[in-house]
């Protein structure tokens, strides 16, 4: 099997969830495509209590795990650029008890995706270190994790 996510790959319903119904296909910023497809996603969660929002993260990112291990695997890559699923969950934590309204929307959107391109340690070095489905999630989740942090601050000292 090539490592090029072509047209027969999305026809798996694994390879369909990783690639974010195939916006990480995207030829320029896969990455980018991925975490937008979040975005409707978080839109809609953002109506549900803390609890269910942070209980269907955790269960997204569990399952993470396993559609990004399945993708690296039919594509023998570890980490493809393709594989979106890990930005999906990264965003999706970010947005954990944020304010509803697009500009959160916005903002977690932009802190999500520098953190996960910068990648500042640890999350450089676990992006290194850890393979496998857990490892590609686990940075995204960092990432999510730093950009949580600083929304939060931004939430507790701000006017927006």
């Amino acid at each position: 099997m090539t490592n090029m996510i072509q047209g027969e790959h999305l026809k798996k319903p694994v390879m369909l969830f990783a690639t974010g119904f195939g916006a990480g296909c995207a030829p320029v910023a896969p990455g980018t495509a991925g975490t937008m497809v979040a975005i409707p996603l978080v839109y809609l969660m953002q109506m549900l209590s803390l609890e269910v929002f942070i209980a269907l993260t955790l269960l997204l990112s569990a399952a993470g795990v396993w559609i990004c291990g399945q993708a690296a695997q039919q594509l023998g890559v570890h980490d493809h650029p393709g594989i979106v699923f890990d930005e999906i969950a990264g965003y999706m934590v970010t947005m954990i008890a944020a304010p509803a309204g697009w500009v959160w929307i916005a903002l977690g959107f932009v802190l999500f995706r520098l953190f996960d391109i910068v990648k500042p340690w640890p999350i450089s070095m676990l992006d290194r270190k850890v393979s496998g489905g857990f490892g590609i999630m686990l940075d995204d989740i960092i990432a999510g994790l730093f950009a949580l942090v600083v929304m939060q601050l931004i939430v507790h000292y701000s006017a927006l």
